[in-house]
């Protein structure tokens, strides 16, 4: 082989590579993109609420009380249909050991910071709440 056509072989193999390679860096390139961009995918949460200590009994809870955790569970349903809540529910023990969980997308923790806040049942000071960063690893289909 001629040191002339040696370098025609290079340049029919760089035809070849060039291709791929643009496709690559054009690829990597859109990726570096949408994680530069914050808020481009929400970010799962959740947060964890307790009852205060008052409302351990259910003789102590008040028709105030009750009324707060009805707006409570109704922003739930309301999160669930607009798709901003994954999950909610507590668990089935005493007051002094229950405690619920709510599972939710917000752009930052900015953001999921005020939703936990601003839940009625945070604002009557019913329950406290406390703010993870989270995120769903399995989840079951519905049938």
């Amino acid at each position: 082989m001629t040191g002339f056509e040696h370098r025609i072989g290079m340049l029919r193999s760089c035809y070849l590579f060039l291709p791929a390679l643009a496709l690559t860096i054009a690829m990597l390139l859109n990726m570096a993109k949408a994680v530069d961009q914050p808020g481009t995918q929400p970010k799962q949460f959740i947060y964890i609420l307790r009852l205060v200590p008052r409302l351990y009994s259910d003789a102590n809870w008040t028709k105030d009380d009750k009324m707060a955790v009805d707006r409570h569970f109704a922003r739930f349903q309301h999160s669930i249909q607009t798709g901003e809540l994954i999950l909610a529910g507590r668990t089935s023990e005493p007051g002094d050991k229950t405690f619920g969980i709510a599972i939710f997308e917000a752009k930052d923790e900015a953001a999921a910071r005020a939703y936990m806040e601003s839940d009625p049942a945070v604002v009557a000071a019913l329950m406290t709440a406390e703010l993870r960063p989270f995120t769903v690893a399995l989840q079951r289909k519905n049938p």
